[in-house]
C-alpha cells in the first residue's frame, strides 16, 4: 500500500521541477487587422444589370475552369501516349 504513495511523491516531485523549469514566455501582441470593405454600390445601375454583370463574370470564371482542366486532360493523355511508345 505504501507503494504507490511513494510513486506518487516522485510523480509529484517530477511534475515540480518540471514546472519550475518552463519558461513562459510572454504573449504575443495581438495584431489588428481592419477588414477589407466590399466596393460601394454603384446606386446609378439598377439590380438587373448588377446581378448580369455577376453572372457574366461567374461564367467566365467558370469557362476558364472548363478550359484549364481540358488541357490538363489533353496534356496528360499525350504524356501517357508518349511513354506507352
Amino acid at each position: 500500500m505504501a507503494d504507490w504513495k511513494a510513486d506518487l511523491e516522485v510523480f509529484m516531485q517530477e511534475t515540480r521541477a518540471f514546472t519550475t523549469s518552463i519558461r513562459v514566455e510572454p504573449p504575443v501582441p495581438l495584431i489588428v487587422v481592419t477588414p477589407t470593405r466590399a466596393r460601394p454600390l454603384n446606386r446609378a445601375r439598377s439590380e438587373r444589370e448588377e446581378i448580369e454583370q455577376r453572372v457574366a463574370k461567374f461564367k467566365a470564371h467558370q469557362q476558364r475552369f472548363i478550359k484549364e482542366r481540358q488541357d490538363y486532360a489533353a496534356s496528360e493523355v499525350k504524356r501517357m501516349s508518349a511513354s506507352r511508345q
